[in-house]
Parts: structure tokens; sequence; C-alpha cells
């Protein structure tokens, strides 16, 4: 039999610079449950279109998931193949809605979805929405980055390019595969799960995050390694800010703690939908 553990979650959306919200961000981590979800997509196409697009990829994948997740042992043996489908019925949702409103093609979305089972942390990912995992003082990515940023950086490592030009390339941001109604080149989506230890946190996040470094990210996380979930969120949009970044991207995530249950037995253990989530203008 697994320990008991409770989870501590907090969701967080900023507009940032931009003149409007294209990501979207929904989480369930409910006491007593087994089973937790969180899922996230950030929009691309536009305005009346990366946000609806974020919408129906997350309103979709979320509904999926939790439909099946009724009993966590069957459901984990599953899982792998829930999350498949929950990412191509959110895809056939894009291609439906591109068909009956065609002045919205081109629209598209990413997706990080995951599915927390006892200790075992499952996901898909497309795109280039990051997966973070703080463990022991060290910040690390999860999962792979669907864009051109990779390729670019290596050509850095090769001495093609320095530094600068390689965090201005126009092309750093393209995505190489990315929810909107057609084929999906590349899917992250591990068979074998990550089992998460007590103190692990998780952060679920669209790229717009990354306006802070993975230091800048790992300094707030351990500068108080004992607050709940929706401080470190309320921390983390601070530093964003503190940033005064003109250019600055709509940011989205979700933080998630694994704590054991005896303790922060008294708040922050339960999440619901759309509890203790921070909206920022």
């Amino acid at each position: 039999m697994h320990p008991v553990f409770d989870f501590d979650a907090a969701s967080a959306l900023s507009q940032g610079e931009r003149s409007y919200q294209e990501d979207a961000v929904v989480a369930d981590f409910s006491r007593g449950s087994e089973i937790g979800v969180a899922v996230l997509a950030d929009g691309m196409g536009g305005h009346a279109a990366g946000d609806v697009a974020s919408k129906i990829v997350v309103t979709e994948v979320f509904s999926e998931l939790m439909f099946q997740r009724g009993d966590a042992t069957a459901f984990e043996k599953s899982v792998i193949t829930n999350l498949h489908d929950a990412a191509m019925a959110a895809n056939a949702c894009l291609r439906d809605h591109v068909e009956t409103y065609p002045e919205t093609r081109g629209m598209g979305a990413t997706l990080v979805a995951t599915v927390i089972i006892n200790r075992h942390l499952y996901w898909i990912s497309i795109g280039d929405s990051p997966l973070f995992l703080f463990r022991d003082g060290e910040l690390s990515q999860l999962i792979e980055d669907h864009s051109m940023a990779p390729q670019i950086d290596f050509m850095v490592k090769s001495g093609l390019l320095n530094q600068d030009e390689a965090q201005c390339h126009p092309d750093r941001n393209t995505q190489t595969s990315v929810l909107f109604g057609e084929e999906m080149p590349r899917i992250d989506c591990p068979e074998n799960p990550l089992e998460q230890r007590t103190g692990d946190m998780l952060i679920v996040a669209s790229d717009g995050l990354q306006f802070l470094s993975n230091d800048e990210i790992a300094a707030v996380l351990s500068a108080t390694p004992q607050a709940y979930s929706a401080e470190i969120a309320d921390n983390l949009l601070e530093r964003l800010r503190q940033l005064n970044d003109p250019d600055l991207d709509n940011v989205s995530f979700s933080v998630v703690r694994l704590n054991a249950a005896q303790g922060h037995e008294a708040a922050g253990a339960v999440s619901e939908i759309a509890e203790s989530i921070r909206c920022v203008g």
C-alpha cells in the first residue's frame, strides 16, 4: 500500500503585456482523491482564434480525463491511451471548428496534460509549453520542446551562432508540432511514469514563464521551500512583474506539490477546478 499523500495545488494566469489572453489552464487536485489532473494550452492564431483554440483544447482534454478517472487502478492501466485519446479528441474539435468557421483557419494550441495517480506522474505534451520538476533544490524540464529552439541552441554549442543571435532568432518560437486540426508529427507521452517524492513540486506552464530563466525560477522556489503553492504562484507572478519587460507574453501555470498527509493539513491541500487561481490583468 502506498503512503497517503495530499496535493497542494494552485493555478495562475497573467495577460502580460499582450492585448488579449491566449492561454488556458485548469486543474483538479481534490482532497481524498487518488488522481490529480492539470491541463494547459497556449493558443496561437491571433485574437478570436488563439484564445478559442486554447479553450477548446483545455476543455476537451480535461473533460475526457475527468470522465475516465473513476477507478484509480483501472484508470492507471489505460492512462497512456486515455491521454492520447483526449489529445486526439481535442485536435478533432479544432478541425471541426475550423471547418465551421473558415476564418479561424491556422489557429492552434500547445498542450501539456498531467495526471498523477498515487505517486505516479504521467503526461502528454505537444508544442513548447514546459513541464518543470523541482526536487531537492534542482529544477529540471521533463518534456521535449517541440519548437525550433533546441536546434537553434545546438547551433550555439556548435559555434554556428552566438547566444544573442540564438535568443533573437526569428524562428526560435516556430512550433514543430502543435494541435491545429491536422496530423501532429511529434507527441511526448512516456509510457513509464515518474514516481513522485514527498516535497516534489511540479510546474505545468506556458512558455511565458520562460521569460524567467531556469535559475530565476529555481531561486523563487528555493526562497520559501515550505510555502504553499498559492504563495509560490504569487511569488512567480511578482518576479515576472519585476522584469518590466514590454514584450512579456501571456503567462499561465499550475504549481503542484506532493505532501505527506500529516503535513500541510490545515490549508492548501485542495485545488478544485477554479480554486486558488490567480488572474492578473
